[in-house]
């Protein structure tokens, strides 16, 4: 059986939506009870100036962002995809994030860090 042309592209086309919807769930994390246990040591700061990412906390798994400052908190920690400490102190801390009211104002503010929620 011959494929043509019109059909490869929309089997890539249909892959390419899977593969975007997979991804846009990359923003779960899960809070642990201890340092060593975590993937990043996050430090909440008391004004937006200060953080290298702003989060806006959504209320379901699907609407995760995908490393844009959309967090949802999972249940345990297999189901996250990074877990997180939240420290005492900003100096011991991997990333520093400040909690947004809306949606629209997540977002990164010092993008060399993005590489920690990859």
């Amino acid at each position: 059986m011959k494929l043509l042309p019109k059909n490869i592209s929309a089997i890539l086309f249909v892959a390419g939506i899977f593969f975007n919807i997979l991804n846009a769930q990359a923003q779960k994390v899960y809070s642990v009870d201890a340092a060593y246990k975590s993937d990043v040591k996050v430090y909440v700061v008391s004004s937006a100036y200060q953080a290298d990412l702003l989060v806006y906390k959504v209320s379901s798994n699907y609407q995760a962002g995908d490393n844009d400052g959309r967090w949802f908190f999972t249940d345990s920690d297999y189901q996250a995809d990074k877990n997180i400490f939240f420290v005492a102190s900003d100096y011991q801390a991997d990333l520093k994030i400040y909690f947004v009211s809306s949606n629209y104002q997540a977002g990164w503010k010092n993008v060399s860090k993005k590489h920690l929620l990859y």
